[in-house]
């Protein structure tokens, strides 16, 4: 079993050359999550995914590394929904690689068409397992800033 560890947090800011609304379905969008989800050479199928964007409902998602088929499933509740400006998720320690999680997602609309995103992540985990995982987070939103390019938001 991997270390637990204590309770760390992790914060990324992001700001998005899109509307708030089009980033806020990214998140909450099932075909659209599955386009970036997850670090530089994992991929996260459709068909892995569940989404029930509403409190108390089921999240789950399932990464596969394209190397050598590695799969990672990240897996929770929605705590808080209010579009388009915050979701909470809270991931149970049951068979996840940390001991529990509670991430918080804010929108805020910056105007000109951009959008601040806030992650923040409570994980206990030990400190290789934190350092990991925001450079997989931050893997994965670079990932999501190529795909808001790709669909073309701008008028």
């Amino acid at each position: 079993m991997a270390e637990v560890g204590a309770a760390r947090e992790v914060t990324i800011t992001r700001v998005f050359d899109a509307p708030r609304g089009l980033v806020w379905g990214e998140w909450t969008e099932l075909e659209r999550l599955a386009a970036w989800w997850g670090a530089r050479g994992w991929s996260a199928p459709p068909e892995r995914i569940e989404m029930d964007v509403r409190p108390g409902g089921r999240f789950r998602a399932t990464s596969v590394s394209d190397e050598d088929g590695t799969e990672m499933t990240q897996e929770g509740v929605y705590r808080e929904v209010v579009e388009p400006e915050r979701l909470v998720i809270e991931e149970a320690a049951e068979g996840a690689w940390h001991g529990g999680a509670t991430t918080v997602v804010t929108f805020a609309d910056l105007g000109d068409g951009r959008t601040e995103m806030v992650f923040r992540t409570t994980i206990r985990t030990s400190a290789e397992g934190l350092d990991t995982a925001a450079a997989g987070f931050a893997s994965s939103f670079d990932r999501l800033d190529e795909h808001l390019e790709r669909w073309g938001h701008h008028a």
